[in-house]
């Protein structure tokens, strides 16, 4: 098979889904299993004595619990992909002899007759799109020059894709069911402390932490309202803060919050600041409360003498303590979903979560 396909190369730049805090935690089979090790190990184990003051390993794995918890978190992920794709190897190297045994030639024969017999070369204007579509970047030389390599390369897409569809096919005539199951996210344990929404007795609870000047936030807040929507008295959102250094205004419109909430208008405060990302100076940040029927002097107040900056910073703490690197990240009954995710990423937890509690979904 290899033979037939050229290698495909790395064209296109993932976007970040999230306003990121920190370059992610590397994980490999060695530091995840020194975290994997650790969590075995006798937590009472002194490891540092400083005069008649013990540290023990559990005081240790306290202080980076975060960071265990993604690393055992990305260890178990690499290990489910490195397993899934070695399932898939196996699945598609026993259908192949099997559908070239059973038509009598060799699997080279049997897959140049299905990749290349029925794959067309790109026409000029396919290779023309793709040149049209890459324009402006870095290094790309004239058409001229890089036309024969986008055709090369676009055969070689297809061809992926007709070997793709092949095996679909066979895995279907094979009727191949893999039951691989996905690997479960180790819950954390977050408080459910600040402003909330929804039934305080919600068998699912989501704790926010979220960044006023974030723009991921800022979609994520559009997909958890239709979360809220969708699951009326079975969810119940509590929102803690967790500003990004980077954002200047993050921490002020933070703070402002919880003068806000002082007051019973959090959520009006924070859907207003989220809905004006690009003004949130102090000046603005009071208007806002203004327009909203606060009290301006209890509220300018509160966050002209840094009342919450301390509510604030514990958030935060608290935020870095769980294994948040970036905002927005939601904990569904201490299961992580980092970044600005669709709905449906939240309902599958949401509904395992449920179906774990004994309670049924819209759809079951």
């Amino acid at each position: 098979m290899n033979r037939l396909l050229v290698p495909l190369a790395a064209v296109l730049l993932a976007a970040v889904a999230g306003c990121s805090n920190t370059s992610s935690v590397g994980a490999n089979g060695g530091v995840a299993g020194a975290a994997a090790r650790g969590t075995a190990e006798d937590p009472s184990t002194v490891v540092a004595t400083i005069g008649d003051k013990k540290i023990t390993l559990g005081d240790l794995d306290k202080s980076i619990r975060g960071k265990l918890s993604t690393l055992e978190r990305e260890h178990r992920q690499k290990l489910h992909e490195l397993r899934q794709g070695s399932l898939e190897g196996m699945v598609a190297k026993q259908l192949m002899e099997a559908e070239a045994k059973k038509r009598g030639m060799s699997e080279e024969d049997m897959l140049r007759a299905e990749v290349e017999g029925k794959t067309a070369a790109p026409s000029d204007e396919e290779i023309r799109a793709f040149y049209d579509q890459n324009a402006g970047a870095p290094g790309l030389p004239p058409f001229d020059q890089a036309k024969e390599r986008i055709g090369q390369f676009l055969t070689a897409q297809k061809q992926q894709k007709a070997v793709m569809d092949f095996l679909d096919k066979l895995k279907t005539d094979a009727k191949v069911e893999i039951t691989l199951a996905e690997p479960e996210a180790p819950a954390v344990h977050v408080e459910a402390i600040g402003p909330s929404r929804g039934a305080k007795d919600a068998p699912v609870t989501i704790v926010e932490f979220s960044d006023f000047e974030c723009p991921f936030c800022s979609r994520a807040n559009a997909t958890l309202t239709q979360v809220e929507e969708a699951y009326a008295g079975k969810v119940r959102v509590v929102f803690r803060d967790y500003p990004l250094p980077f954002h200047a205004s993050a921490q002020k419109a933070a703070e402002a919050g919880h003068c806000a909430d002082e007051q019973g208008k959090f959520w009006e405060l924070h859907d207003k600041m989220f809905g004006n990302q690009r003004a949130l100076g102090v000046d603005e940040l009071k208007g806002y409360a203004k327009e909203l029927g606060l009290d301006s002097a209890k509220f300018d107040a509160c966050l002209d003498g840094g009342k919450m900056a301390e509510k604030v910073s514990a958030n935060a703490e608290a935020g870095e303590e769980a294994g948040v690197t970036g905002t927005p990240a939601f904990f569904i009954n201490g299961k992580l979903l980092s970044g600005a995710l669709p709905f449906d990423e939240f309902k599958k937890v949401i509904d395992a979560e449920l179906a774990k509690a004994g309670v049924k979904t819209a759809e079951n």
